[in-house]
């Protein structure tokens, strides 16, 4: 689907929930709901936006269709590397299973079932957000050694790998170091992990690039199948999942504008919301921002 044909598609009210399925629902995140198909699932990515680990009140129009198109084009960029958890005909299941609605089909995917691991999978090519932080304060960046005088949004010598608890939901994801990981998937898998993720935010930070922007940091899921083959699962390369910047912006010693819904954290702290449920209102000009943005990274990606 071209860039246009997806922008012209785009709901004019957020979707944030999703109702009268035939399907039973066995899961609800902060932005998508998974239901059981029997033999697959359906994942569905709702316009709901979190920030600071609550659910606010107020979607971006849109936004699933744009995190779920995105995904699908990195997911098609990236078999070379990992196989993924789509089912390889997606018009061809939801035919099959009676998803006719166009808005339904946009944000939504068919996939296997598989076992979850369960870590996820942070790759850090930049010196941004809690990594800056930590960086300030003691040197590191969760465990590792990194040299002094770096700036702020400088490139890192080498991507890093720092993996992270998964946290039940209204929980805060924990840094974990390599034993603790390794300890939690088995060693064997764990390597193959970290390989594939590292390949992966290879693969995202040059295509980006290429698109005029810079993949600073980004989060994978893995799942395994019944022999233990190692798949990339859940969103991949999103805004949600990653942090964009663009490249023609780009300065080091500042922290850069970024494509993704760190403008309404920049809101949430302008006024002071203490973080806690239930989150505020957010006003038109930030959702329509928001939804901007989202969809500007799409639209370099995909020309």
């Amino acid at each position: 689907m071209t860039f246009a044909a997806l922008s012209a598609s785009l709901p004019a009210r957020a979707v944030t929930t999703i109702n009268a399925l035939p399907f039973p629902r066995i899961a609800s995140g902060k932005v998508r709901e998974i239901f059981d198909l029997g033999d697959a699932l359906l994942l569905v990515a709702t316009d709901r936006l979190s920030a600071f680990d609550v659910i606010l009140p107020d979607g971006i129009p849109g936004k699933g269709i744009i995190l779920n198109q995105m995904s699908l084009w990195w997911f098609a960029q990236s078999t070379g590397i990992l196989p993924n958890h789509l089912l390889p005909d997606q018009a061809g299941e939801f035919a099959r299973r009676g998803i006719s609605d166009r808005d339904l089909q946009l944000r939504s995917m068919v996939v296997r079932k598989l076992k979850p691991l369960t870590i996820e999978c942070v790759v850090r090519g930049y010196l941004a957000g809690s990594g800056w932080a930590s960086y300030q304060k003691t040197g590191e960046v969760c465990g590792h050694r990194l040299p002094a005088g770096l700036k702020q949004a400088d490139k890192l010598p080498t991507p890093l790998f720092t993996p992270t608890t998964k946290a039940p939901k209204g929980q805060h994801d924990e840094p974990i170091n390599d034993a603790q990981a390794a300890a939690a998937v088995g060693a064997a898998l764990y390597e193959r992990v970290k390989s594939a993720s590292l390949a992966l935010y290879q693969l995202g930070h040059d295509r980006a690039r290429a698109a005029g922007m810079i993949l600073a940091d980004t989060k994978f899921e893995f799942g395994t199948d019944a022999a233990g083959n190692l798949v990339l699962i859940d969103e991949v390369l999103t805004p949600d999942s990653s942090r964009y910047w663009p490249a023609d912006q780009y300065r080091p010693d500042q922290s850069p504008p970024s494509y993704d819904k760190q403008f309404v954290r920049d809101h949430l702290l302008a006024i002071k919301w203490d973080q806690k449920p239930p989150a505020p209102a957010l006003p038109a000009e930030v959702i329509r921002g928001t939804q901007e943005k989202y969809l500007t990274a799409l639209r370099n990606l995909l020309g």
